[in-house]
């Protein structure tokens, strides 16, 4: 059976369980103590198929169904001024994520000073992380502008170093006729914990493990027009160590990394258009001549327009663009460095996609890519640089309800 008919078959199981969803009552927020205690949740599957390499699992070729996300939250509104908020998250993603059930965030929110004008106060606990515009909502499906997101900012090998922190953020919020202004400041520990960020930095099987010291974290958002345009700035320093295992091949070494992303975002009443740049500067040293050490800078970048067709359809069109050093963008200088394949060092993404909201609680989304490099594959699932291939197609169907 061809693979066009297997990711069909496939396709129609998905549409399947979207009709079964709407056979059964309304699914709805779960309102406990007259409203102050909310309970919400979302279920994921996405099917996915290369022409050539592996992403989410093993897809060249074959239809790959290990991407997938389940999530329950709550809030509790304790007093006017303070709210407990967490979610548990089961997040399956190829070799990246195995789907254990995790504390994706977990927090308490104490608003100090409000007013008409504004207010302010300070998160505790394990805060999601100001990235970009889309990386505080980016594990519930139906918050995302596409099945994934651009993966020359927000990467999904390396997602749990970026997705959320232990710490704590301070938060400001100002409220006049010209818009809304407001500003987050972090000081957490990253989840380095996990053996998904290890290998994502310093390759498989690492007999090591990472450290990090507290990383800064500092966004600022402006709304214009009742949110018509958005503009945003982040920057974010990472500082992580290895320490080298049992007979290790790596020397004690250092990652330093330092993005800085400029958002932008114009609403209009049928389309969206949104664009996002990073520059990143990356320091990688005293890891020994058996790794790829040395400074570089690299950049990001995206442009994405979405348009309504009608009240239940949305299209979507983008063009993604990631270069891991801008002073080496075709690989080259690392490949000679290296012998590894240069087209490892960058990707450009062709996108369109479209989105059908079958009811308020049930969304199919498709989404075709057509890329030129492998700068955002993980390893886990393309362990073989050989097997590589520089130009490659993605064809993605998902399938999400929520409550």
């Amino acid at each position: 059976m061809c693979v066009y008919s297997r990711f069909a078959k496939a396709a129609f199981a998905v549409a399947l369980i979207g009709v079964l969803a709407l056979l059964g009552r309304p699914a709805r927020a779960i309102d406990l103590l007259d409203g102050d205690l909310q309970v919400h949740g979302f279920a994921s599957l996405t099917l996915v198929n290369t022409s050539d390499n592996n992403f989410f699992g093993h897809s060249d070729d074959r239809i790959s169904k290990d991407f997938s996300e389940i999530g329950v939250n709550a809030s509790w509104r304790l007093t006017p001024d303070v709210q407990l908020s967490a979610q548990l998250l089961s997040h399956t993603a190829g070799g990246t994520d195995d789907g254990g059930v995790r504390l994706d965030y977990g927090l308490v929110d104490w608003t100090a000073v409000s007013s008409e004008e504004g207010r302010g106060g300070i998160r505790l606990g394990r805060v999601k992380t100001a990235y970009g515009l889309y990386n505080k909502t980016r594990d519930v499906p139906f918050t995302r502008p596409s099945i994934i997101l651009p993966q020359s900012i927000y990467f999904d090998r390396t997602r749990n170093l970026t997705v959320s922190a232990d710490g704590a953020e301070i938060y400001l919020e100002s409220y006049d006729e010209a818009g809304t202004l407001s500003a987050s400041l972090a000081l957490g520990q990253p989840q380095t914990n996990t053996e998904a960020a290890t290998v994502a930095l310093v390759g498989l099987n690492p007999p090591g493990h990472l450290d990090a010291k507290l990383a800064p974290d500092f966004q600022a958002i402006y709304e214009g027009a009742g949110g018509k345009y958005r503009l945003a700035f982040t920057a974010l320093h990472l500082d992580l160590r290895y320490k080298p295992g049992y007979a290790d091949r790596l020397a004690a070494g250092r990652f330093k990394l330092t993005p800085l992303i400029f958002s932008a975002q114009y609403n209009a009443e049928n389309w969206s258009l949104t664009s996002e740049y990073a520059s990143r500067r990356t320091s990688v040293k005293d890891f020994g001549r058996f790794f790829y050490n040395g400074d570089a800078t690299g950049e990001s970048y995206y442009l994405q327009g979405t348009y309504r067709l009608a009240p239940k359809w949305e299209a979507l069109v983008r063009y993604d663009a990631y270069y891991a050093d801008k002073g080496d963008r075709d690989g080259s200088d690392f490949s000679a460095a290296t012998r590894l394949p240069g087209f490892t060092r960058f990707a450009k993404d062709w996108t369109v996609g479209v989105r059908f909201d079958v009811t308020p609680q049930f969304m199919l989304r498709a989404e075709a890519h057509r890329v030129n490099g492998t700068g955002f594959l993980a390893v886990q699932d393309n362990p073989a640089a050989s097997d590589l291939r520089q130009y490659w197609d993605n064809f993605m169907l998902l399938g999400s309800f929520r409550f």
